[in-house]
């Protein structure tokens, strides 16, 4: 079996890439990104000399390599993104074109090829818009999305949508909430965190911190992915959630507490336009039709994460200087 992951170089999907070579030895994978600044060969460099991954840098937004490449799959999985909510409200655009006309431009390439190859579009939480004091986001939930991130990726939704029921389009959308875990670029809450607290920075919490989040490890996403790209119904979105809400603050000092590191280093900083306070996912659909569940406990999770991070500053170096590109580039192609 072949498919074709892109943003298979960026956090979710490079933890996804790995995962399914290694759970999954009858599948070839072709990893197609464009290695912006958070997407970067050292996260999947020990697949690179792999028969079964095959790397391809590019934009998803080039039609004629989305025609070639999607030619030889049996399935699409699109992970590539924009991702980052502040940088999304700086500058909007970039947001617009990957996740909007990207996502089109895969859609399209696959109606044109074959539109009975499967295409699972993974999503996020934050399309739903954000939560009061109770209840859960289910997949039935309206879209309300209040940045221009999941406002983009909304459209995007929409557009998966139109193609399975105007053109007979094989797909699947999974909505995910925050992930957490290794090799996730140093602008996220968590891994910013542990970043700056290691080196005795300050660490700036919008508002008053109080923002909760339902955390899930990214192996536990990436299982949930497969699942429901192998046994999911077509036309049919699956949330994928651990039951695990923190509020923002408190995550902070539980790292804090981890890396026995002062509470003082925490500073208020003004509060992002439009901060949804609350997600919650319901994810009982994917647990009865696909099978699935969170298996990483979040106490063992975060402490893996913190340990990962201290273990590898030689990654975080790399990724925020963009040394990484030139050590790799003998392996684009």
């Amino acid at each position: 079996m072949n498919i074709l992951v892109t943003g298979g170089a960026g956090f979710i999907g490079s933890n996804f890439v790995k995962w399914l070579h290694e759970s999954a030895p009858e599948v070839s994978i072709t990893n197609w990104d464009a290695l912006t600044y958070s997407g970067n060969l050292e996260n999947i460099k020990e697949l690179l000399k792999s028969p079964r991954h095959r790397f391809v840098k590019g934009d998803i937004c080039d039609h004629n390599l989305a025609e070639e490449l999607i030619a030889k799959t049996s399935m699409v999985i699109n992970f590539a993104a924009e991702s980052h909510v502040d940088r999304s409200i700086d500058g909007p655009q970039k947001f617009i074109t990957t996740n909007i006309q990207g996502t089109f431009n895969l859609l399209e390439s696959t109606r044109k090829i074959n539109p009975k190859i499967r295409f699972v579009q993974v999503s996020t939480d934050e399309v739903y818009g954000s939560l009061g004091s109770t209840g859960k986001f289910t997949e039935e939930t309206p879209l309300a999305p209040n940045s221009p991130y999941s406002s983009s990726k909304a459209a995007a939704d929409l557009l998966v949508r139109s193609y399975h029921h105007t053109f007979g389009m094989d797909t699947i959308t999974t909505r995910c909430s925050n992930n957490y875990g290794a090799y996730q670029f140093p602008e996220k809450l968590i891994p910013l965190m542990i970043f700056r607290a290691q080196k005795n920075e300050s660490l700036p919490v919008y508002g008053d911190g109080k923002n909760i989040r339902d955390w899930i490890h990214v192996l536990d996403h990436s299982r949930g992915v497969w699942a429901a790209a192998t046994k999911g119904k077509s036309g049919e979105v699956y949330n994928f959630g651990s039951d695990n809400e923190w509020e923002n603050i408190k995550i902070v000092k539980e790292l804090l507490k981890i890396l026995n590191k002062p509470e003082s280093l925490i500073t208020y900083v003004k509060d992002r336009p439009g901060h949804d306070r609350r997600y919650a996912i319901d994810s009982s659909k994917a647990q009865t039709e696909l099978g699935w569940k969170p298996e990483i406990s979040f106490e063992k999770g975060l402490r893996e994460t913190v340990n990962w991070y201290l273990a590898n500053t030689e990654w975080l170096t790399s990724v925020t200087s963009g040394e990484y590109q030139k050590f790799f580039s003998k392996w684009y192609n």
